[in-house]
Formats: C-alpha cells, sequence, structure tokens
C-alpha cells in the first residue's frame, strides 16, 4: 500500500517548475476517466482548463501559492460558479451556479484547480451515497461495498487517488464515516470554522465543510486555506488558523479520554484498531483513562429530530418556482406538489416529512424543543469530560463499509450507522478520523477508523496529533490496492 503524492508535493513541484498545473489537471482528468466505474466524480469543471492555466501564469511570475496547481474534487452540494451543483438530486438536474462558496474560492485563491464535484447522498442525507439520483458510489477498497457518507464520492476520490484531496460536508458524521470506510483521513471542523457561504444547507446549525487528505500535513495545509471569519456567514467565527503536524514528542502527556459509551457493540477490527491505537498512545507517554458520557445515549434521538425540521425548512425552497425542476400543474399549489414528489427521492421525501410534523403544531415542544435542551445537555457534559482531557476518542464507527444494499431497505439501522458522530455535530465540536487499521471481513481487508475530538476551536490540535500518529506508525492510511498508482 502506498500514499499517492500528496497535495504538499504536488504545489512544490509546481512552484520548482518540475511539472505544471496544466499538467497536473490532465493527470488528474485521466485518472478520473479511468476510474468512472466507481461513481466518485458526478461532474466536471468545463472551467478547470483555464483555471490551470491561470494559476501556471501566477506561479510564472513569482507568486509563492500553497495549492499551486493541486486538482481538487468538491462534494456536489458546494457552489463553484459556472459549476453543475445538483445536490445528487433529480431537481437540481439542470442548476448551474452562479456564485462560488467561500471554501472553493479560498481553494482557487490558494492556487487550487477544482476539477469537478463528488458524488453524494442526496442533499447529505444518508450513510451510504447509494441514494445520489446519479447512482452510488461504490468503495474501492471492495466494490461491492459503500464508501459511506453523505459525503461518499469525495471520499472514494482520495482513496482512489483521483485527487490528493477533497472536499466535503458534515452533518452528523458525514466527512468522518466515509473516511473511515474508505481508509483516508477526515476532519469535520468547529461550528463556524469554515465558511458555510454557498454551501446548500441540510440542517444549518449542524452542517460544517471538511477537508479529506491521506496525510496530517495536507490537512493542515487545507486547513490552513480554508479556516478564517468571512462576513458573508453570519455563523463564522473569527478564529485565524494556524495548524501544524506534530511529531511523536507532542503525545507525551497528552490526557487521553476513551468515551465508554462507544466501547460496546463493536465488530472485532474495530476493537482491536482501537486498543493498538490507545497501546502506541501510552508508549509515547499519553495518560489514557476512560470517561462516561450517559446523555451520549440519546444522541442520534436528538439529532434526526433536530436535523430533520431544519432540513424541513431548508428544503421548502426547491418548489420549482424560481429555479431548478419544475413539473406543470393546473395550478401553484399542484406544480410545486408534483415537483417536489418528482424531484426529492424516498429518502429525501422521508426527511421532510418527519420533521415538518416535529414542526407541527403541538409537536413543536414534544419533539424539537425536547431535542434542542438534550442538545445542551450533550455539549455540557463534552464541557466537562474536557475539564479533565485534552482529547477524546471513540471509533469512527462500530463496523467497516458494510454492503450496497444491506441497509437501504431499514432507514433506522441506516441512521443508527451514525452512533458514534452526531453527538460532535450537537455539539458543535471539532473531531477527525484517523485511518488506524484494518478488519478482514468475508476475506477483503477493509480499513478501520478511529475517532478523536477536540475542545472548541482546538481543531489544530487534532491535525497536531494525526502527525505524532503518524510518527508512531499508528496511521495506515495508503490508496485502496488497485488504485496506489
Amino acid at each position: 500500500m502506498s500514499v499517492p503524492p500528496t497535495a504538499a508535493e504536488l504545489a512544490r513541484h509546481v512552484q520548482a517548475r518540475e511539472t505544471t498545473a496544466p499538467e497536473l489537471l490532465a493527470a488528474a482528468l485521466s485518472r478520473i476517466q479511468a476510474a468512472r466505474p466507481l461513481g466518485a466524480v458526478v461532474s466536471l469543471n468545463d472551467g478547470a482548463q483555464a483555471q490551470a492555466q491561470a494559476v501556471q501564469a501566477r506561479v510564472d511570475r513569482g507568486e509563492a501559492l500553497p495549492l499551486a496547481g493541486v486538482p481538487i474534487l468538491v462534494k456536489d452540494n458546494i457552489n463553484v460558479s459556472g459549476t453543475a451543483t445538483t445536490c445528487g438530486s433529480r431537481i437540481l438536474a439542470s442548476y448551474v451556479s452562479p456564485y462560488t462558496a467561500t471554501a472553493a474560492a479560498r481553494l482557487q485563491q490558494a492556487g487550487a484547480v477544482i476539477v469537478g464535484k463528488a458524488n453524494m447522498d442526496e442533499f447529505a442525507m444518508g450513510s451510504s451515497t447509494e441514494s445520489s439520483a446519479h447512482g452510488p458510489a461504490l468503495n474501492p477498497w471492495d466494490e461491492a461495498r459503500v464508501p459511506g457518507g453523505s459525503s461518499g464520492g469525495s471520499a472514494v476520490a482520495v482513496a482512489a487517488g483521483l485527487t490528493p484531496v477533497a472536499l466535503g460536508s458534515d452533518t452528523g458524521g458525514s466527512v468522518r464515516q466515509p473516511a473511515s470506510f474508505c481508509g483516508v483521513y477526515g476532519l469535520k471542523p468547529t461550528y463556524g470554522r469554515v465558511s458555510r457561504y454557498g454551501l446548500v444547507a441540510y440542517a444549518s446549525s449542524l452542517d460544517q465543510i471538511g477537508p479529506f487528505a491521506h496525510t496530517a500535513q495536507d490537512l493542515a495545509l487545507l486547513m490552513n486555506v480554508l479556516a478564517g471569519h468571512d462576513p458573508l456567514d453570519a455563523t463564522s467565527l473569527h478564529a485565524p488558523p494556524a495548524f501544524a503536524t506534530g511529531t511523536a514528542d507532542d503525545l507525551r502527556g497528552l490526557r487521553v479520554g476513551v468515551i465508554q459509551e462507544s466501547l460496546g457493540g463493536n465488530t472485532p477490527g474495530v476493537d482491536a484498531t482501537l486498543q493498538g491505537t490507545l497501546d502506541a498512545l501510552r508508549g509515547a507517554g499519553a495518560q489514557v483513562a476512560e470517561v462516561s458520557l450517559p446523555e451520549l445515549k440519546y444522541a442520534i434521538a436528538a439529532y434526526y429530530l433536530i436535523a430533520m425540521p431544519e432540513a424541513s425548512s431548508n428544503l421548502a425552497r426547491f418548489d420549482g418556482m424560481v429555479y431548478g425542476a419544475r413539473v406543470a400543474g393546473s395550478d401553484v399549489t399542484e406544480a410545486m406538489t408534483l415537483t417536489r414528489e418528482q424531484g426529492f427521492g424516498p429518502e429525501v421525501q422521508r426527511r421532510i416529512l418527519i420533521g415538518t410534523y416535529a414542526l407541527s403544531s403541538g409537536y413543536y415542544d414534544a419533539y424539537y424543543s425536547k431535542a434542542m435542551k438534550v442538545r445542551r445537555l450533550i455539549a455540557d457534559r463534552f464541557a466537562q469530560a474536557f475539564g479533565s482531557f485534552d482529547v477524546l476518542v471513540t471509533p469512527t464507527s462500530p463496523f467497516p463499509a458494510f454492503r450496497r444494499g444491506e441497509k437501504t431497505s431499514d432507514p433506522l439501522a441506516m441512521y443508527a450507522a451514525d452512533v458514534d458522530t452526531v453527538a460532535i455535530n450537537l455539539a458543535g465540536l471539532p473531531a477527525l478520523s484517523v485511518p488506524a487499521g484494518f478488519e478482514t471481513v468475508d476475506g477483503v481487508r477493509l480499513p478501520v477508523g478511529i475517532q478523536f475530538i477536540a475542545p472548541a476551536l482546538q481543531d489544530e490540535r487534532l491535525v497536531q496529533l494525526a502527525g505524532g500518529l503518524e510518527a508512531l506508525g499508528v496511521v495506515q492510511a495508503g490508496a485502496a490496492p488497485g488504485y496506489d498508482r
């Protein structure tokens, strides 16, 4: 297993005139074409060639660009001017973005070339990237299995070496869980650390853009570009980025709390990977102990009673009246009804219906309002735990990638797949899935991720920790077999 050229390496090669941005773009497009059966990429950026040439001109003028010429894919719910932004939905099949999201604009300013859009569960509602109107994305470690979701296409792109890095969005684990299933890093930043301007909203109080990468160095590189206040996002925080990779020495004295509630129900390979990671931390001088957060048992219920009502509100704008698909009807009401019925897939319709019900008269206090109170309890319990620990740790998922179709007929089983991740979004905390091991299932070696959680605005601590784990040899990142070119 080998790690493909990293974003940091490619940028250095372009700055040193050892290659050019157009050459890197051509190579990325070739890899994307060869890997089309994986379903990772749903559209290409027609302006990418001009973008690469403009980057090269800037380099030739002597500009130092941290992401010079680096090809990157972004999730299909992140707007980039002149590109299709479908959110994996039929209702936006013909929509072309008239503007660029702040996160994407910052990548471009830093010299990155946005190659295209990555596949996703429709409107980011899913944990397997099976609900996309473009068809499913496949896990490159075993194409019979899912890559996770909802940012599955972005995770597949990095795991298969299509681009060295990619962007996703994380509402309840949608960066971390696919990172775990595909054997790459996935970082969910502190809420407000990366601008949400230009990200199509699913649940506005939970959504956050985050990166996928093979190395801690690339995570640091991306976050130093992406993070920082944005006046276009009212929830954006004034927290200048200062990301750097760490060493094994940085782990000495680190107080690591293992969340007891995450220790049950895991597969043997997940348990073994967690214990191996903890043993390595102890060997490096970290202090490891268990901590109980009993309120986490309510996290899944609270999460869906907040996310679905917010989705119901956010998706009300997709009615065929201003943009997107429109189905003709005898009057406005029928046109809206038919447009939404035919434009939204079954999972999106299910969440809108549940969310609308939870917000309806007589039920708001019983469901949404109560869930918000539980959210506060969970956030307070995390804050209490961080009084004794520098980071908390859980498996990212209780199991490795499951087979396609295994959970699609059981929505509750699909929702339960996020049991280790949703609480972090409820509390607005940063968390990182680290590719720390493997489990062999039915003769196939599948990646396993371990999740580290830090206090709010301590995202840098997670990237530093990742560097230390790389130095210890804990991290098992690399391209999936057959894609390690």
